[in-house]
């Protein structure tokens, strides 16, 4: 069916496409006087019969525009700009025209004229990138980048993860380059607003896609920040200091050094106060200030990005964090069965776990010459982490306690990844053919040892046996990979490509699990004996080849593109101990791919994609040793699994209004997956051997990974933006649709955990000046959860969050801030806190004579009402989690910003850019 659908679709749209004559009209603004290009100026087509508005555009960055598929006639072109003079010009459209540059002059104004300020456009909608100008959205003078980014149409955070036009944030450029690896708060708290003149909001195609022109599906949601010619050299940064009640304490800087092409960041930090990026703004609540435990953090991080000569380029970053969490938890789980009464587990848990980590990344461009270029990133981190850790737990059916568990855990874990990734592209004379190679190869490393002494009491009608375990557990992984990948592309006409491409990939990993049980400890010396039953050897290596052909068609409105791919891969999972076992599995595919992309204008753009892909179980799903870090719940592999075969259809369609300032977003995704990796539980009602002599208690649980066909999820996203002049700001609404089908498996029945998540929200945020600045954001959500297993275990339940964030110059410098965060929760667990208020608010002075300065006295968490409710929702169970958070204190802290930028700029200017004149 899905093959006739692509076929129809090509022969609907292809003859439409063909038989409108249309044309574009292109050109370059400019200033008359200073022969620089004008971004974001108003290009209007009008009828030359009537005046009426054609249609119209903004200019890019570069000062261009162009209107794409107007009809043949006669026309007036008006550009406007404020302060500047119309410029009119009479064009007859006959064929695509290029103007070339058009000049617009500055429009004198006698001293006591009056000045009529209008609302300068936020934006404009360039194919699949949405462009806003920094300069609609009004910000305190030492506001950050995320300060100014949060207030743009589409951008929303979700859990504490900011996201664009429904999708997560996956990367930060700045001027196109990679800054701080994929880490988006670091990027986002490390340049200032004032340097922003503009920001893009896109999908990054894959190197591979960029290089050959191919698109392969794999994207990532981009916001590029395109920095002000006069912010591109100098020194800027900040540093912050403070100390607050219960020793509580604050110390960070950042340092920027750019001169044009070569930048370099140097940023630290060391809190206790859970900030994990640094930020001259710990009143702020952010995803950089996580509401989950209490947190020491000592970072140090690096950026670096050059271009040598004139044909390499490179980019790199570097950061060491070291932190300490300290975790109090409770938490309640209702588990899906099929009894009358359904059985409920409470834990009680507190853990210190200490965490080192290395993380680095490279991008090393080479352009050879204009038809061949080499392209390498490596990427490399390293954690280390130590865990004392421990949790006290029952298990309860009816009102009836069924089991209790004490456990304590020491524990050392490290963990090595190593990953590289090599291009190398060619283009031929003929325009359209290219070659592209890409070798990929990975390896890992983790070890793990840890000791545990447990209590594991279990409660029969005869009275309760009690089981007393001391053991110490060691767990080798290690694991490599490689894919090399050929990709030739070859023009067919003039608007067709076709693309032939081959795979070849393996994955090979290896884990081994000792359980030791101590048998005596006298402080010196161990003595221990080896538990086969719980101990295992592992390997499983996975190799596949991929055959791929496909056609792509594009002209100026509509892109389509269809892929065949024929995958052939082979599974072998080898057990070495206790018992030597061989598993072998051959998986063949056929995999088709659908692209869609149509413009209806410059501003208006839809995106429909048709893909299939397999997901192959990974070693710890695979292997089959026994996991007892909760003995009533023990965790064990599959070999048997079979990989996951998904089909998925997304949707995104951008627009903007550049006149009226509007802008809708629309995303929507669904996957349904056959074969898909659920969770199987198994719950003893009564003792149970379950092999080699691993005997499973009254209300025990064992839990492992099975296949099961049915899981299906849905989400969508829309979002509508548009000024409110009357408050001077902008309003943004929005609105998501969540459904989720998950099947699970309790003991070898198979049911349906069924969710629907409602959601709608708004977010008004501050363009009135730079003295006053807020957000107001709120977000409502609706769960309905039904399971077909136990219809019982059906409820809904009710989340709403309302966050207020106020920064007010009140007068000569001194500044006060505020942010509330107000939550309701209805419908959790009994003795969760339903409903909490966080309240920060802080009061300082600009200090110095051009205000770089600030001392200021904060309160976090004003009423004492700090709180973190989660609800989690799985194929076996439905949980209810709360954690300790930070409580109130206080602070005192100063802050100073430096700004230093190029000789074009005067000392005079640069005063007056902080003092507001």
């Amino acid at each position: 069916m899905k093959y006739w659908i692509s076929f129809f679709l090509v022969l609907i749209i292809f003859p439409k496409s063909g038989f409108t004559q249309s044309f574009s009209i292109k050109g370059t603004v400019k200033d008359e006087r200073k022969n620089d290009v004008m971004p974001f100026v108003n290009v209007l087509l009008l009828s030359a019969s009537d005046s009426s508005q054609v249609s119209g555009s903004v200019t890019d960055i570069d000062g261009t525009f162009e209107l794409s598929n107007e009809r043949r006639g006669s026309y007036i072109l008006r550009i406007q700009f404020i302060g500047y003079k119309d410029l009119i010009k009479v064009i007859e459209l006959t064929e695509p025209l290029n103007l070339g540059n058009l000049y617009i002059r500055e429009e004198a104004q006698d001293l006591n004229e009056v000045v009529v300020q209008a609302r300068r456009s936020t934006g404009t909608q360039k194919g699949d990138t949405t462009q806003f100008n920094a300069d609609a959205f009004k910000t305190m003078k030492d506001a950050s980048a995320q300060a100014l980014i949060e207030k743009l149409p589409g951008i929303s955070s979700d859990g504490g993860v900011l996201q664009a036009q429904g999708e997560n944030i996956a990367q930060i450029l700045i001027d196109g380059k990679p800054f701080f690896g994929n880490d988006v708060t670091a990027a986002l708290q490390n340049i200032p607003a004032e340097m922003i003149q503009s920001i893009e909001i896109f999908d990054q195609l894959s190197e591979k896609a960029q290089l050959s022109g191919f698109d392969d599906g794999e994207r990532q949601k981009t916001i590029n920040i395109i920095t002000r010619p006069d912010r591109k050299k100098g020194q800027f940064g900040k540093t912050t200091a403070g100390y607050g009640s219960d020793d509580r304490y604050l110390a960070g800087a950042s340092i920027n050094v750019f001169d044009e092409d070569t930048r370099l960041t140097f940023t630290g930090l060391s809190n206790n106060v859970n900030i994990l990026n640094y930020s001259a703004d710990p009143n702020a609540q952010t995803n950089a200030s996580p509401q989950e435990g209490v947190i020491t953090t000592n970072l140090f991080g690096a950026n670096y990005t050059d271009t040598w000569g004139e044909k390499i380029k490179v980019t790199g970053s570097y950061v060491f964090t070291r932190t300490e969490n300290l975790g109090i938890e409770s938490r309640i789980r209702e588990f899906i069965t099929s009894d009358d009464e359904n059985q409920f587990y409470a834990e009680n848990s507190r853990d210190i776990r200490i965490n080192n980590r290395h993380q680095a990344n490279l991008r090393f461009e080479y352009q050879i010459d204009e038809k061949n270029r080499i392209l390498y990133i490596p990427r490399f981190s390293a954690r280390f982490e130590n865990e004392k850790s421990g949790f006290e737990g029952e298990t309860t059916q009816a009102g009836n306690l069924i089991n209790t568990v004490e456990n304590t855990r020491l524990g050392a874990y490290g963990d090595f990844d190593l990953f590289n990734r090599f291009y190398y592209s060619h283009k031929f004379n003929k325009p359209g053919r290219t070659f592209t190679t890409r070798l990929n190869f990975s390896t890992n490393w983790n070890n793990d040892e840890s000791n545990r002494e447990a209590i594991n009491t279990f409660f029969n009608e005869t009275g309760a046996d009690e089981e007393i375990l001391n053991q110490l557990t060691t767990r080798e992984r290690r694991g490599n990979s490689w894919n090399v990948r050929l990709s030739y592309t070859e023009p067919v006409g003039d608007h067709g490509q076709m693309e032939l491409e081959y795979s070849l990939g393996n994955r090979n990993n290896r884990s081994d699990q000792l359980l030791f049980n101590i048998l005596s400890d006298t402080g010196v010396s161990e003595q221990l004996m080896l538990d086969t039953a719980l101990s295992n050897s592992f390997q499983s290596t996975f190799l596949r080849n991929q055959l791929e052909w496909g056609y792509q068609y594009k002209k100026e409105k509509l892109r389509i593109q269809v892929e065949i791919e024929y995958q052939n891969a082979k599974l072998d999972n080898d057990q070495f101990f206790p018992n030597a076992e061989v598993l072998n599995r051959t998986f063949s595919n056929i995999l088709p791919t659908i692209r869609l992309e149509y413009r209806f204008s410059s501003r208006t753009n839809l995106q429909l994609d048709y893909d299939t892909y397999t997901n192959e179980p990974n070693v710890g799903q695979l292997q089959a040793a026994i996991n007892n870090n909760n003995p009533l719940q023990l965790r064990t592999g599959n070999p048997n699994l079979d990989q996951a075969f998904t089909n998925q259809f997304r949707l995104r369609f951008r627009s903007n209004n550049p006149e009226k300032d509007q802008n809708w977003n629309l995303f929507a995704q669904t996957r349904l997956t056959d074969n898909f990796i659920s969770n199987s539980t198994f719950i003893a009602d009564g003792p149970i051997d379950i092999g080699d002599g691993i005997l499973l208690q009254q209300g025990a649980q064992l839990n492992r990974p099975v296949n099961l066909d049915g899981f299906m999820e849905f989400r969508s996203w829309f979002s509508y933006g548009l000024p409110l002049g009357f408050i001077k700001s902008n309003l943004s609404l929005n609105t998501g649709l969540g459904i989720t089908q998950r099947p699970g498996q309790v003991n070898e029945e198979i049911g349906f955990n069924n969710s629907n998540r409602y959601s709608a929200g708004f977010n008004i945020s501050s363009n009135i000046s730079e003295t006053i600045d807020f957000n107001i954001w709120s977000r409502s959500s609706y769960n309905q959860v039904n399971n077909s297993l136990n219809p019982r275990l059906s409820n809904n339940f009710f989340q709403q969050r309302f966050r207020v964030n106020l920064n007010w110059i009140i007068w000569k410098g001194i500044i006060y801030r505020m942010d509330v965060n107000h939550q309701i929760n209805n419908g959790l667990a009994d003795g969760f806190d339903a409903t909490f208020t966080l309240v920060n608010m802080s009061l300082g002075k600009k200090l110095f004579k051009n205000e770089r300065g600030e001392i200021s006295v904060m309160v976090y968490d004003l009423l004492g009402q700090n709180a973190n409710v989660r609800r989690r929702i799985t194929e076996t169970y439905i949980e209810d989690f709360q954690s300790n958070v930070l409580q109130r204190y206080a602070m005192i802290t100063f802050t100073y910003n430096l700004r230093r930028f190029s000789k074009n700029i005067g000392d005079r200017e640069i005063e007056d850019m902080f003092s507001g004149n």
